[in-house]
């Protein structure tokens, strides 16, 4: 078993982590404690469930989970986009980075599928 921090998936969702708590800083106050807040949330959610993925035999049950709360990032951040918080940049650079951490996770939870 490798150890989680040495892990592809862990080190671009730690990316992930340092971009998303770099937008927010940067959000409007009227967004900054309600949606900024459950955007850094859901990204710190997604790192413990890697950690708990990598430590359990049931890998597949918490890599739904992470799953779960990936799409629920991803429509904060389209929102953030939305709503003109956040530059088309910052979404294309945060939307290329997560594109790849699904294909990880999801390719991840399929190979533990397997293995069950």
């Amino acid at each position: 078993m490798a150890l989680y921090y040495e892990l592809p998936v862990y080190k671009d969702t730690y990316q992930l982590i340092l971009m998303i708590y770099g937008f927010t800083k940067e959000f409007p106050r009227e967004y900054k404690y309600s949606l900024g807040q459950e955007m850094k949330r859901d990204v710190m959610e997604l790192v413990r469930s890697i950690y708990r993925a990598n430590r359990s035999e049931a890998k597949r049950q918490f890599l739904e989970e992470y799953l779960e709360q990936f799409e629920l990032l991803k429509l904060e951040i389209r929102i953030a986009h939305d709503l003109n918080i956040l530059g088309l940049r910052q979404y294309a650079a945060v939307s290329e980075l997560m594109n790849n951490i699904g294909k990880q996770v999801t390719g991840w939870k399929n190979h533990a599928a397997k293995n069950e």
